[in-house]
Parts: C-alpha cells; structure tokens; sequence
C-alpha cells in the first residue's frame, strides 16, 4: 500500500456499468422475458446456467427447504439463527407508525404508512453466495409488514438442480415460504414483468453480478430496485493507539471481495502507517483470497497521512465510504463530527465483518460515495406512504382565494375553477 498526503490522494470511483455487449444483451432477456414469461426464462437458464427445468421444476419446494438442514454445519445453524435474532431485534426499532394531526379549523392532515404487497429478493448463488445477505434483506421487508417476499437465486451449474444448500437453510430461518431456482438478468426480468410460474413484484433487492445490476437498471420505474451497488469500501480513521494487525486485517476484509474494492487507512502516526504497511503484505500472504486483495489493494488502496483527527474526519466525509472503522482513543467523542458514512464501527472491536454478519444493522450499505445522500437497507424500504387530507368547510373558504392565485399564476385555470366554482356555491348559499 502506498503512503500518501491528504493532499495527493485521489480514489478512482468509476463504477462499471457495463460494456455495450452485456447492456445489449441485458436489454435483450429483458425484453424477451417480459414478452414469452417462462419459456424465455428457461431458456436462458439452460443457456446461461447449463441446467435444463421445466415450469413445474422452477419453484423450490418446502422439503428441498428441510432436506438442507442435513447438509449443512449444525453449528452454522445455530448461528444464522444468532444473527437473524439480532437482526429482526435492531431492525424492530425502525418501525414508524401513521400520523393524524386536527386542526383547530376542522381540518386532519397526516400521513399513513403501508408496507410493500409483494418483494422480490435476488440471492446469488455458486461462489459468491452469501446466506447472510438473505437475513439481511428478508428480514427488514418482513418487519416492515411486507405479506409476500420471493426469493429467486440461481441452480446449480452443469445439469444440476440443487442450490446452495446454506442459502436454503438462511432462507427457512427468514421464514422465506416462496422461492425459484433462476438466476441472472432473466430472473430479475420475471420478478419486474411476472411469468406465468412467478407473479411480480413491487420492489426487486439483493446484490448480484454485473447482469444483474444492468437488469435491475433496466426494470426500474417498472418496479422500485434497491440500488446499483458498487464495490466495496472500508476506511479505517486511526491513532498511534490502533493496533496494525488490527487494522491490516480489517483492510484486507474488503479488499477481498473483489479486484475494484477500496481499502483505505487515514491515521495520524507515520509509524502505524509503515507498520500497516508491512502487515498488509504479512498477511496478504496468508489470505486464500490473495490474488483479488492484491489487486484491490495494488489499485485502490492507500494510507493517508494527516495531522489531527479532525482533518482525518475531513478526508473521510469527502469519501463518504461505505464502512468506516475508527480506531481512535475516545472514538465516541468524535462521531458527531462524522457526516457521511454509510456505517460506522467504534473501537477496536467493533471489526467491519461484526456489522456484516452479526450486530444487527443492515450489512446493505451505500457505496461508491452514495453515503452523501443514501442510507444502508432498513424498514422504511419495504414501506410506501400516503398523504391524507381532510379540508373542512371552514378552512376552504379561508383559503381558498389564495388557491386560485395560485393557479393562475401558473396558468392552470382549470385547477383554479376546481376551486372557484365550489367558492361560488357556499356564497349562493
């Protein structure tokens, strides 16, 4: 990793959004998918996943569900369920109730929140699957009051129907009773437009490859989506109190999961800095992932060196990353200078990985710099609100006139006769 002044530091974010082959393509199982239903979502998964399914075989059954328990790590077992307890618990806490307001005139304003009918959740499967990504976006959608969520995640390549069979045990503890084996831009597709065999949704979420991120763009406004996820970030904001290992391995946490992930040390001690230094290629060497982290780290990570704490905080809200660490002596008496991030972690022991596996919090987090404006996955995702509106008598007539000014400055006579011609009738009267 290389050692840099705040000054000279410049992180390269040009999130891929794809080449114009996989958007032409993407665009392309889109459309057919909308058009054919399930004979083009079979096809593309014997295409493209090698695995050969009729309509009846789409849908994973309650006892494939069951049947996984047996091939799976019991201690596993005990612990998505650990998880999935801390998870619903944070998660209860965001949970917001309508409102009414009387006025003195007669009149009730207020707001009335309703959860999402039917949710779509994308869980990939092979090498990159996940099964706390399933807690982590099934959970908040039931908490939020969502009555249907259908989970779709990808079968097993080279003619094999099975999946993951720790997605499907993470997917019984969510209390997922509806899920598909299909996978990629096809199944994104069919939870947008529906198939004959899955019915659509309202919102699509959960974390995929490059084609499913470009379905995901291509089917919004048709459905709502979570976002478009770039690679993964971690900034650790550190003293001459850290601990290098510590903060070595937490870079390297992120660094792993993909060749563009940014690993990022802002510290005030030129000491820690070398000392990083030296034991991120200790254990670079260590890690079975080493080829991806190195890449990451060779291209997108960096050691800032600055003078205070409070010049690091700088540094780390024009980052805006998605996952800061501060390893700082009184940690606390700092977060309040932290504008943008998308997840903070205190001390030495709060490790990144405790917030992606563990704690509670959403592990869906804003990247890319989004956490100017963004917020991680939470209850309010899976919920809509409706204004209410009662005008009483009274309070018409005292406002009205200053409606219909309004309009016409607009040039919107019509909506200035909605009123007027109500004002005359009270006034005949």
């Amino acid at each position: 990793m290389k050692i840099v002044a705040a000054q000279d530091f410049r992180l390269d974010r040009n999130v891929d959004y794809g080449t114009n082959e996989q958007n032409e393509s993407v665009r392309q199982i889109v459309s057919t998918v909308r058009n054919e239903g399930d004979s083009a979502v079979l096809r593309y998964t014997a295409e493209h996943d090698r695995v050969v399914l009729t309509p009846e075989k789409l849908r994973v059954t309650k006892e494939e569900m069951m049947a996984a328990y047996d091939k799976v790590d019991q201690a596993f077992v005990s612990h998505i369920r650990e998880a999935a307890n801390n998870i619903r618990r944070f998660h209860e806490k965001q949970k917001r109730n309508s409102w009414m307001d009387f006025e003195p005139d007669g009149s009730l304003l207020g707001q009335i929140i309703r959860p999402l009918d039917r949710v779509g959740v994308y869980v990939p499967g092979g090498k990159a699957a996940y099964p706390s990504s399933v807690l982590m976006n099934v959970i908040p959608a039931q908490v939020a009051g969502v009555e249907e969520i259908v989970m779709v995640t990808p079968p097993a390549t080279s003619g094999g129907e099975g999946i993951n069979p720790y997605i499907l045990v993470a997917a019984a503890e969510a209390g997922v009773s509806e899920m598909y084996r299909v996978g990629g831009a096809q199944a994104v597709a069919a939870l947008a437009y529906g198939t004959e065999s899955i019915r659509k949704v309202d919102k699509i979420c959960g974390p995929g490859n490059i084609y499913v991120a470009l379905a995901k763009r291509e089917v919004f406004g048709a459905v709502d989506i979570d976002s478009i996820a770039g690679p993964s970030e971690i900034v650790v904001l550190a003293d001459e109190t850290a601990r290098a290992e510590y903060v070595a391995a937490d870079l390297l946490s992120q660094a792993e999961h993909d060749e563009m992930a940014s690993a990022i040390l802002v510290t005030t001690s030129k000491l820690l800095a070398e000392e990083v230094q030296t034991e991120v290629e200790k254990q670079l060497k260590q890690l079975p992932r080493e080829k991806i982290a190195r890449t990451s780290i060779d291209h997108h990570g960096s050691i800032i060196v600055v003078n205070s704490v409070l010049e690091g905080i700088e540094v780390v809200n024009k980052l805006a990353p998605e996952h800061l660490e501060v390893m700082v002596q009184e940690p606390m008496s700092y977060v309040s200078y932290i504008r943008h991030a998308g997840a903070i972690f205190l001390g030495p022991y709060s490790s990144e990985p405790v917030g992606d596996y563990f704690a509670g919090p959403n592990h869906i987090i804003p990247t890319n710099g989004t956490a100017r404006y963004a917020s991680p996955v939470d209850v309010d995702d899976f919920t809509k609100k409706s204004s209410l509106i009662y005008y009483s008598k009274e309070a018409f007539l005292a406002n009205g006139e200053a409606i219909i000014g309004l309009a016409r400055h607009e040039g919107l006579e019509g909506h200035a006769r909605a009123i007027e011609v109500r004002l005359k009738q009270e006034k005949q009267n």
